[in-house]
């Protein structure tokens, strides 16, 4: 007996996000938790429906995801990019709106690091000439 489960992975940040995607009833999982209980905030909820939405497929697909690292936002992000390319695997012929909406592309932004001599990455101890 074979299940079609797509599994896909999407990072963001330092936020590492493992989806499997199936075909089902269109409910999100994060963690074992409903997503509506990991995600209180409706924009982060909204970021991780957008490939669902962008390709019609919302409520067809049942969305497991394990989530680690970074905040909710770069979470969220990385879910969204894991769903993203889960869809793509499952259905080839979604990658061109996947790929025009940015989905499919990982966010290359990160923190920078802090410098010593310094307070935080970017921001200087005060300086008096006296």
């Amino acid at each position: 007996m074979k299940t079609n489960v797509t599994m896909a992975t999407g990072r963001r940040k330092n936020s590492v996000a493992r989806v499997r995607i199936m075909p089902g009833t269109g409910k999100i999982i994060v963690n074992k938790r409903p997503v509506l209980d990991y995600f209180k905030r409706e924009t982060l909820q909204m970021i991780i429906e957008q490939p669902l939405e962008i390709t019609e497929t919302k409520g067809k697909f049942d969305v497991y995801a394990n989530v680690h690292g970074g905040g909710l936002t770069g979470q969220a992000g990385a879910m969204r990019m894991g769903i993203a390319r889960a869809l793509q695997l499952d259905n080839a012929e979604l990658r061109p709106v996947l790929k025009a909406a940015g989905f499919l592309t990982r966010d290359s932004r990160m923190t920078e690091r802090k410098k010593y001599g310094q307070k935080k990455a970017r921001k200087r101890f005060q300086f008096s000439k006296r």
